[in-house]
């Protein structure tokens, strides 16, 4: 009976356990199973990575106590291909370890590695922390390098982002580990700090101690070492000298840092962030440094700023190669131009300039000058930083480049100069307070004419401007948002290198490649990594030819110093204004001239050059530009242009087929073909999109007037006075028309007039006979009054040029424009005046709508 009952207990229970093993035993197995994988994974990762470390640690290159000790050099090379020189420490005062003092040893470990003295060369807490961190941010904001692994990475690897491979991170470890095995911790932090590069052509905390502070390394302060602890992460961002507010913030981090951690009280750290960076600073000496240092000073920087943004790679600290486009003799006399050449004009040391010479079919910088007369490398480089307005070379650019471009407007367009106001009902005027009445676009933009720049840019719309100045990485910024107010047809910000690459554009046919100064970029580690050379089409063909044609008549003609006899070239000058506010802060009388800025940028078919010059600090009594000062870029125009084009064959632009030239009557609006009897000086040739040339022929001018016969002109000593007589066969209702120095000065039937002429010098009369709208050649004669004065003058011809009743008499004296004077403004001598100021005329606005805050009036 016991054996039944257990046999039946057996079978009452089976399907239990069946039951139990369906629903228990199996998923328990499953998971028992999954554990086992993964655990046999996770080791077989461990083992698989651990094989390879040994395997990329077994390949690292072998670490010697001078490549810890040396620095690794940068070597920067030519167009050519020439060695310039090399960027190193060679000039270090290396430091022991017993130098360090405890303050620098605190900053430099509170940024850069707080766990040095408990970790192993590697620190797997800080690269878990940074990994965070940084998925946090979704960005890299901070690395997991060890003070050994960077002393590792200076000393014989590449800091190129590309280069930092995993086989290279390992190597990277395994020899900081077996440098922790060598050396002390004292040791390690002292090799680290001797090879930093503190800017300035600093290498090495000891070094950077004396230049910076004149201090032995030991006798620094608070202030001072944290100051030495930030720069090295960006040591061009954080130079001291030439961004003071950034070398702040980034000090006062490190402060804060040292607070957080408890290595310095409060009071200490309220003392050290009130220390100014500039009162803990010494000049920097300039008798260690190499005359091609100052020369190469401002390309370079140029060069740093373009590795540094294209390839992630320092080259002050990571030994590469790097192969620019510097015309190195070019370099060198731009150089001496600024700071040698006493024809150039400059007045004074303080007086600044920057200068940007670009090749116009590649685009490539050829040389670059961002300031004169320095006494320290690596100074503010002004040919890249610069902002100050461009004046009035942004005429083309803003407004009758678009002009021709979106709306195909031709040369010969009329635009009339004339008392005018921007849309918010602010005035703007020309530079000479005066206005030319009709004029072809022609006439109105190489004679810089503000008013016709301002309508055009209305006719052309500001979202079309912003769009054409943006295919040539022109950013304007207004009210801090990128946008165009109607100031911009005649001023706007950008520096001297992009607005050489912006007429680089207009040379190369509307072909815009952004300025370049770096060729390739080779590492140390044997990587290879060329420009990508950033090039559009920028402006059609059509718009860039005509915008050259018309600027082909600033040299000589409204910028006399930078004409080139014989060389084919074109350009625009440009001079920013004082407000009338500011003239009277600054003490100047309204009939002095004065202004803050002056520019130049100009072009031949191989080469583009903009300069400009002006003060640092325009707005301190006696900062200000004369005339003559305005002129100083196209002196060094004219310097820089002769000397590159010395050995090119001179060439000319090519008109292309989408562009025609055809004779037009002037002023006609629509434009029109002249009609029989048109004046000659109602003519001109101007140039059209193919297609929307005139056809129609004017009826202006309805009849033929025959010129006078004959017009005499003598000197009444007794009287002063010029006496001028003619005569003519003069039609009925016609009257008689003579002007003096372009002023009409009497209209009538009689064939004499006396003109008072007190002083001597030259007075120029023309006589013609004017009939309804209809006008008969000129006759010209030229009186020069001297102390032998001839006693009478006759016309000896017709002049080739008429003259129309509605429109004064077409000067030949040119217009002066701010520095674009007709004869040479340097020489005392030549007659020119500055342009006469009316006391009772209002000085110039900043040109535009001064609550949308616009540049300066250019002129």
């Amino acid at each position: 009976m016991s054996t039944g009952s257990r046999i039946e207990r057996k079978k009452y229970h089976k399907p239990k356990k069946q039951k139990r093993q369906s629903k228990s035993k199996r998923p328990r197995r499953w998971i028992k199973n999954t554990i086992i994988t993964m655990i046999l994974l996770f080791f077989l990762v461990i083992i698989s990575g651990a094989a390879l470390f040994g395997y990329y640690a077994s390949n690292s290159p072998e670490i010697t106590e001078a490549d810890l000790i040396g620095q690794v050099s940068s070597k920067i090379y030519d167009r050519d291909g020439e060695l310039i020189k090399e960027l190193g420490g060679q000039n270090r005062d290396l430091m022991a370890p017993e130098e360090i003092p405890t303050v620098l040893e605190d900053a430099v470990l509170a940024i850069e590695d707080a766990r040095f003295y408990q970790h192993n060369g590697v620190d797997p807490i800080r690269i878990v922390g940074s990994l965070v961190a940084n998925l946090r941010a979704g960005e890299i904001l901070q690395g997991g390098s060890t003070i050994t692994q960077q002393l590792v990475k200076l000393s014989v690897f590449s800091t190129d982002f590309q280069d930092q491979t995993l086989e290279r991170k390992a190597q990277e470890a395994w020899l900081a580990l077996q440098i922790e095995q060598d050396l002390t911790k004292d040791e390690i932090l002292t090799l680290y700090l001797n090879k930093m590069f503190y800017s300035n052509n600093t290498y090495g905390a000891k070094t950077a101690a004396d230049h910076f502070f004149g201090k032995n390394i030991t006798d620094i302060n608070l202030a001072e070492a944290a100051l030495l602890a930030g720069i090295p992460q960006a040591p061009s961002d954080y130079d001291p000298y030439s961004n003071p507010e950034d070398a702040k913030e980034r000090r006062d981090l490190v402060l804060s840092v040292m607070l957080d951690r408890d290595m310095i009280t409060e009071q200490a750290y309220n003392e050290a962030v009130n220390t100014s960076i500039e009162s803990m600073l010494q000049p920097l000496d300039a008798g260690t440094v190499q005359d091609i240092d100052f020369v190469m000073d401002s390309y370079l920087d140029v060069v740093a700023n373009e590795v540094q943004e294209n390839f992630n790679l320092n080259i002050y600290t990571d030994g590469v190669e790097v192969y620019t486009n510097v015309d190195l003799d070019a370099q060198e006399h731009l150089y001496d131009t600024v700071n040698n050449n006493p024809s150039i004009g400059f007045t004074d040391d303080n007086m600044q300039t920057a200068s940007s010479i670009v090749d116009v079919s590649t685009g490539q910088l050829v040389a670059v000058i961002g300031g004169r007369q320095q006494d320290a490398i690596m100074g503010l480089n002004r040919a890249n930083t610069l902002n100050r307005s461009v004046a009035s070379t942004m005429k083309p650019l803003s407004a009758y480049g678009p002009a021709f471009e979106y709306l195909n407007f031709s040369t010969g367009t009329l635009v009339v100069d004339e008392p005018f106001e921007y849309s918010n009902g602010d005035e703007i005027y020309n530079y000479d307070f005066e206005y030319e009445g009709d004029q072809t676009i022609r006439e109105a933009l190489a004679g810089s004419r503000n008013i016709p720049a301002l309508k055009v840019l209305q006719k052309v719309g500001l979202d079309n401007s912003y769009a054409f100045l943006q295919k040539m990485d022109i950013q304007i910024l207004n009210n801090n948002e990128r946008e165009l107010v109607e100031a911009n047809a005649i001023g706007g910000e950008m520096t001297p290198i992009q607005l050489s690459g912006a007429y680089a554009t207009i040379a190369n046919y509307g072909q815009y490649t952004k300025p370049y100064s770096v060729s390739r970029v080779v590492t140390t580690a044997g990587s290879e990594f060329e420009t990508e050379v950033v090039s559009r089409e920028a402006m059609k063909p059509s718009t860039a030819y005509m915008l050259v044609d018309v600027l082909k008549d600033v040299p000589g003609n409204f910028a006399s110093l930078s004409d080139i006899e014989g060389l084919h070239h074109a350009g625009k000058t440009g001079t920013t204004n004082y407000t009338e506010d500011q003239l009277q802060q600054l003490g100047i009388d309204s009939s002095t001239y004065a202004a803050p800025d002056g520019w130049y940028a100009g072009m031949t078919p191989q080469y583009a050059i903009a300069s400009w010059v002006g003060y640092d600090d325009p707005y301190q009594p006696g900062n200000y530009l004369t005339l003559s000062d305005t002129a100083i870029p196209q002196a060094i125009y004219s310097e820089m242009m002769t000397y590159l084009m010395q050995d090119v064959p001179i060439t000319d632009w090519q008109k292309p087929d989408s562009v025609v030239e055809v004779e037009i009557e002037k002023y006609t609006d629509p434009v029109k073909l002249p009609g029989p009897y048109t004046p000659t000086n109602m003519k001109s040739q101007e140039l059209f999109v193919e297609g929307t040339q005139p056809s129609d022929q004017s009826e202006e001018f309805g009849q033929f007037v025959e010129a006078p016969t004959s017009f005499n002109a003598s000197y009444d000593q007794a009287n002063q006075q010029i006496v001028a007589n003619w005569s003519g066969n003069l039609p009925e209702n016609a009257t008689y028309v003579l002007t003096l120095d372009g002023q009409m000065i009497y209209q009538g039937t009689d064939t004499a007039f006396a003109i008072a002429a007190p002083q001597i010098g030259s007075y120029v009369l023309r006589l013609s006979i004017v009939s309804g709208n209809s006008s008969s050649d000129t006759l010209v004669i030229e009186l020069t009054l001297s102390q032998q004065t001839p006693t009478e003058e006759t016309s000896e011809s017709e002049e080739t040029s008429a003259e129309s009743t509605d429109e004064s008499t077409e000067d030949e004296s040119e217009p002066v424009e701010n520095g674009e004077t007709p004869t040479d403004p340097t020489n005392p001598d030549n007659g020119t005046e500055t342009p006469p100021t009316d006391p009772n005329q209002p000085t110039p606005p900043p040109g535009g709508d001064t609550g949308q805050q616009p540049p300066a009036n250019a002129g």
